[in-house]
């Protein structure tokens, strides 16, 4: 049922946001360095690796420079043009590809590449891999503001893999665990909420005993003050 739920809105996606990608396609050609996609190896289902579709908003050589396959606050190998791209999520788009063509499902954990899914524990990793990656999920609704998260003296990979990973991948431990069309639809509807408020502390309140983060995320995460008593 949901792999048909996935050919069904990633299609009906692709047919709505045409008209979208396409002034898109032309100006990532006519700017920066000239392409259009990025594609990067992911780790999906089983430990597959695919290649992630996504518009091309960073330095061809990215990944060898700087933090790598973790991107922060103010990256310098972000392009002009990229800086609007990842902020409204629009480079995000071509994703609908992988879900149409099955290596992703619309709800999931977040695909991520080798690098960064080594940051989770082994444990963690072996459930996240009963299950395909998702356009969005419980960890990316709640992280959706991570690269403003990775900022100043917190802009490191050591915060990341002791910080940001450990607590990241709980979440989608706990998706994996409660997933379900219940939840499938859910997510979607809380994915579009957070583009148009993107402060909201809702997803704390409908998902529903979600584990608690760290301290030092509380704040960046819009964590509700009153679940703490």
């Amino acid at each position: 049922m949901e792999r048909l739920l996935d050919i069904f809105l990633s299609g009906l996606a692709l047919l709505v946001f045409c008209p979208l990608l396409v002034p898109i396609i032309i100006v990532l050609k006519c700017s920066g360095e000239g392409e259009v996609y990025f594609l990067q190896e992911r780790i999906g289902k089983k430990g597959a690796v695919f290649k992630l579709f996504k518009f091309a908003t960073m330095l061809k050589d990215s990944p060898n420079l700087g933090t790598g396959t973790v991107t922060i606050r103010s990256d310098p190998r972000v392009l002009p043009v990229g800086k609007f791209l990842r902020k409204t999520k629009i480079n995000e788009l071509p994703q609908l590809l992988n879900v149409f063509f099955g290596d992703m499902s619309v709800i999931g954990p977040r695909p991520l590449t080798i690098q960064t899914f080594g940051s989770y524990s082994d444990s963690t990793q072996e459930v996240i891999k009963q299950v395909k990656p998702g356009l969005s999920g419980i960890g990316s609704i709640i992280f959706r503001g991570e690269e403003e998260i990775l900022y100043g003296p917190l802009a490191s990979l050591d915060f990341y893999e002791n910080v940001v990973a450990p607590y990241k991948g709980s979440l989608e431990e706990w998706f994996v665990l409660n997933r379900g069309l219940y939840i499938y639809f859910l997510a979607i509807f809380m994915t579009v909420w957070a583009i148009f408020f993107p402060t909201t502390k809702m997803p704390w309140k409908i998902f529903k005993d979600l584990p608690k983060p760290p301290p030092e995320l509380k704040k960046s995460l819009n964590y509700p003050t009153q679940l703490d008593v």
